[in-house]
């Protein structure tokens, strides 16, 4: 699975342009899938069959975006200006390496030298649009030779399997997830038929969750993701929201969705049931496609079930390989026991 992840993240998908992720994942799950498409949208939708037909049906759910920017201007000196696609601190991009467009231009954003700022500047993050990225060209002429307005950017940032375990990538939110969901299709005989989207756009609002789940039609939904951990040095007990080490991350409410108080139990004591190390979420932070999910038709019973990752949304996103084999390990559980239901 940790190389399935690898393969993943190496691949560029920010939002609206996960077409070449949708790729490799349908390819993979296909021949084992009952039914298996990708929407107009671009989502992959898939049906694994079980041993049984579940009272209630079940769609386990990761995106295949990855935050990014996507090119705005081209200055009459050859630099880029780009807006952010995807919730992205300023403070981690200035210097940083990256791709543009579709023939891959490599490029460095770049801001004003520290030396020639004022030191009301030196004191602040720069903003979005006081950046610009060097792909080398000297003119506009030459720079439109290589990318247009509208041309998509991605942070140039390898896999790095680094420490006691810990991984660092880009676009671990949420390939990991995705490759979770891959692992259990391919590898698992299920105990109930179960729905499984890998979904478009949840860094810019979850439309493609939406139109997923209004063709699921599901009574339950899972949202398989990452999320915010800051068991790093000088943050407050209180804050650190969760821990690398600890197991999957449980949901109880976020900045979208306040989840389903009966489906947030079940899972904290199925992880206890089989002995997989679970946490809560502690503190109401972020969202994910639940948001989306849970409004779709009549309604939908959401749970979120989540890695807990370091520097999310930077080009080093970091896992613990613990905690994504006891995500997986305790998914699959859940589909048992959500079939019981």
């Amino acid at each position: 699975m940790l190389k399935r992840i690898e393969e993943l993240c190496a691949i560029d998908g920010v939002p609206g342009r996960e077409e070449a992720v949708a790729e490799y994942i349908y390819r993979q799950i296909a021949p084992v899938c009952e039914r298996c498409e990708i929407d107009p949208l671009g989502n992959v939708l898939a049906l694994k069959k079980g041993r049984n037909t579940p009272a209630r049906r079940i769609l386990l759910d990761a995106h295949m975006d990855e935050v990014g920017f996507i090119v705005t201007y081209i200055t009459e000196e050859g630099r880029l200006r780009f807006s952010p696609l995807g919730g992205i601190d300023p403070r981690v991009v200035a210097g940083k390496p990256v791709f543009v467009g579709p023939r891959r231009a490599y490029g460095i954003i770049g801001t004003k030298a520290v030396h020639m700022m004022t030191a009301e500047e030196r004191d602040k993050a720069p903003k979005i649009d006081e950046l610009t990225i060097d792909i080398g060209a000297a003119s506009r002429e030459e720079a439109e030779k290589w990318v247009s307005p509208g041309d998509p950017v991605v942070f140039d940032s390898d896999f790095v399997c680094f420490g006691d375990g810990f991984i660092k990538a880009k676009a671990l939110d949420d390939r990991a997830g995705c490759a979770v969901l891959m692992d259990i299709i391919l590898k698992e005989e299920l105990p109930c038929d179960t729905w499984f989207s890998f979904t478009v756009q949840e860094e810019i609002g979850g439309s493609g969750a939406k139109a997923a789940a209004y063709t699921v039609d599901p009574a339950i939904a899972i949202s398989v993701e990452t999320t915010t951990a800051a068991d790093i040095a000088g943050v407050e007990e209180d804050k650190k929201v969760c821990f690398l080490g600890r197991g999957p991350v449980i949901s109880f409410m976020d900045r979208g969705t306040i989840y389903d108080r009966e489906l947030y139990r079940l899972a904290l004591d199925t992880a206890e049931k089989h002995g997989i190390p679970a946490q809560p979420k502690l503190g109401v932070f972020g969202g994910n496609n639940a948001a989306s999910l849970h409004k779709a038709r009549g309604g939908v019973r959401p749970m979120a079930v989540s890695m807990p990752c370091r520097y999310l949304h930077t080009p080093s996103c970091v896992l613990k390989t613990e905690d994504i084999f006891a995500t997986r390990e305790l998914l699959f559980r859940l589909i048992g026991e959500l079939g019981a239901l």
